[in-house]
This record gives structure tokens, sequence and C-alpha cells, in this order.
């Protein structure tokens, strides 16, 4: 039997709180809005109850997804996670998403003028919001994720540049052989 995983592939799980005896339960709608005691509709599932990291298990967070954007010469490929996930948990996510974006995301022509950037400037909504977020400790068992080293102090996010620069290049052959 396989062994399961951390979401976005970070060490084995010790528990998952989804699993049910007897097979997998699905797990709460977390956008749901179901009635909280009081009759007040609720932004959190099972009544008034915040969600829980997925992760780790921390008291502490938020649903949001993440997304990571690899584009090739004539295809493209999307990725995304969805939270909820805690503060350490969620920068791990986006760090490891937008690490992967900025190295294989450029290298097609939509994907360098439009679907890159977004994607980008998505995960750093992502970051913000995990950021804000307090810290929490993970339930006894379980550990956050691994956030690694900040994206721009991984050699390889500067891969980035070498699209960039012929991108520069070719716009300014444009401009300098049409006039």
């Amino acid at each position: 039997m396989a062994t399961p995983h951390h979401p976005a592939g970070h060490g084995p799980a010790t528990g998952n709180p989804y699993d049910a005896p007897g097979g997998r339960a699905h797990p709460p709608a977390w956008g749901s809005t179901a009635a909280a005691p009081g009759g007040h509709g609720s932004a959190y599932p099972l009544g008034g109850v915040p969600p829980v990291c997925r992760a780790c298990g921390g008291r502490t967070a938020v649903n949001f997804k993440v997304r990571a954007h690899t584009g090739f010469l004539i295809m493209m490929r999307f990725e995304d996670l969805d939270g909820p996930f805690c503060r350490d948990c969620g920068l791990a996510v986006v760090r490891q998403m937008t690490y992967r974006t900025l190295i294989l995301g450029w290298w097609g022509p939509l994907s360098l003028v439009i679907l890159n950037p977004l994607t980008l400037v998505w995960n750093l909504v992502a970051h913000l919001k995990y950021r804000a977020l307090p810290a929490s400790a993970p339930v006894q068992g379980r550990t956050h994720l691994d956030t690694g080293p900040p994206v721009l102090r991984r050699p390889l996010a500067y891969v980035t540049l070498v699209p960039l620069a012929w991108a520069v290049w070719v716009v300014t052959q444009i401009v300098s052989h049409s006039t």
C-alpha cells in the first residue's frame, strides 16, 4: 500500500482529517455557506467552524488557490492547489509553485506575454493572504510543510531572465527595423 503524502509532495502524511473508517470521506465544501447558530450565514463550513490546514492541521487557515504555469512552444499546462493552508504551509506551497512557474512558465509566446505574468500576480496575492495569517501550531504528530529559502534566493529562479531578455531583444529589433 502506498504511503500518503502531504500536498505538494512534501514528505509522508501522518494522518488525514478526511480519511474515514472503511473508505475515504469527502472533504467539506470549504466555500459553502452553512447556516451558523442564530440563523446567520457563515463563510466557514460546518456552521461557523473555521477551516484547518490540510497539510498540518493548524487551526488558523485560509482557503486560497495557489497556481503554477508551464509554457511550452505551442502547448501549456496549468496546475493549482486548493487550500485551506495555515501561514507556514501556505507560504511553502506558494514558494514551490511560484518557483516552478519562474523556471518553466516562459517558454511559449502566449505564456511569456500573458499567462505567466498573470500566474505570478495571482501567487503574489496568495503570498500576501498567507503571510497576513497569525502563526498556528500543527496538530500533534504532523509538521508544517518546509518553506525552504525565499524564491529570489534560489539560483534557478533567475532562469526567468533568459526569456525576458530574448523578448526585450525581439521587441527592440522589431521597433528599430520598422522605422
